[in-house]
């Protein structure tokens, strides 16, 4: 794996405290996330999911603690229709969510 990538999977894994939920966030079975930070290559789907995860949840961490960023990501979102946002996440609607993380940065209803 590219060097930056592999330093985004392992920040990504101290802020979401595990490997496992690493893998839960991007649909993936558990090792295969041990094995792209020891030497595998992910395929371009998935370094995308990653990319994506990644840049959500530091965005996110800029106005909420670690904690409550993770419950957001996880939770159910009224901005995006009840759905939650690693869902929407990894079917590859950034936009969609961030639109969401904006409208909670400003105070917006739903």
């Amino acid at each position: 794996m590219e060097e930056r990538a592999r330093r985004k999977l392992a920040t990504l894994v101290a802020d979401m405290g595990s490997q496992a939920q690493v893998a839960r966030a991007l649909d993936v079975d558990r090792s295969r996330v041990s094995r792209w930070l020891a030497d595998e290559e992910p395929d371009r789907e998935n370094l995308i999911k990653l990319e994506a995860v990644e840049f959500v949840l530091s965005r996110l961490q800029m106005t909420y603690p670690r904690q409550t960023a993770l419950k957001w990501l996880f939770g159910f979102n009224a901005h995006l229709g009840n759905a939650r946002p690693i869902d929407l996440l990894t079917k590859g609607r950034v936009a969609d969510v961030l639109h969401a993380v904006e409208a909670d940065e400003t105070g917006a209803y739903a």
